[in-house]
């Protein structure tokens, strides 16, 4: 007789899957610099396609066979003819299903991973910031036109002190710095900071920044 299925275990794929969402998550925020929300989406991703590979349910038989032999009667000393088996273990191989299953398991999270790598590596990238102004003095960073006061204090808390800092920055950083400007988000692009900046930190003026000077804007 075959004894019952027993249902392969499930937590274990959950949690390698949650671990593993957790480590795209962390590698997505230090090395690709993404926002806390891109970063839960990848780890959210990479939870979702390894818990679904490794946490599948899968049944396994394990076919317990009688001994088939000679079956005595209590009152009678004469063998039984033998009892013919129920099945044929060789036609119903074990092993076949097991294999099948685990399989992917294998193959799915190096996918995963270089998935998830690759988007890391299309994100846009975090500008280098400062934990605090050169000599203690911040560049006005009102000068530029479009940044006001409270956009001034948070580029401030991205670490952006000056206007070199500014001037420097590549499309990627400043496609990074437009998705991340909470409240002001595409405004470097739109007032074209990049251009000010680079005139302001040559000791430049702008027509903009003139005008801040004599007190008209602020």
């Amino acid at each position: 007789m075959i004894a019952e299925n027993k249902q392969t275990p499930l937590l274990a794929g959950w949690a390698i899957a949650a671990a593993a969402g957790l480590v795209a998550a962390g590698v997505a925020y230090v090395v690709g610099g993404l926002s806390p929300m891109q970063c839960s989406f990848v780890g959210a991703l990479i939870f979702l396609v390894v818990g679904l590979i490794l946490g599948l349910p899968g049944r396994v038989q394990v076919p317990t066979a009688e001994p088939v032999g000679t079956v005595m009667r209590p009152n009678d000393l004469q063998p039984m003819p033998a009892v013919a088996p129920l099945y044929t273990p060789v036609q119903t191989p074990v092993h076949t299903p097991a294999v099948a299953f685990y399989k992917p398991a294998v193959a799915a999270p190096v996918l995963a991973a270089s998935s998830a790598a690759a988007a890391i590596a299309d994100a846009p990238r975090r500008p280098a910031g400062l934990t605090g102004a050169r000599g203690g003095a911040a560049d006005d960073l009102k000068r530029i036109k479009g940044v006001g006061p409270k956009l001034e204090q948070l580029c401030h808390s991205l670490g952006f002190y000056h206007f070199d800092q500014i001037a420097a920055w590549t499309a990627d950083e400043i496609a990074w710095v437009d998705d991340n400007l909470e409240g002001f988000k595409g405004r470097v692009t739109r007032d074209d900071w990049v251009a000010q900046a680079r005139i302001l930190a040559a000791g430049g003026t702008t027509e903009f920044s003139d005008r801040v000077d004599k007190g008209e804007v602020y």
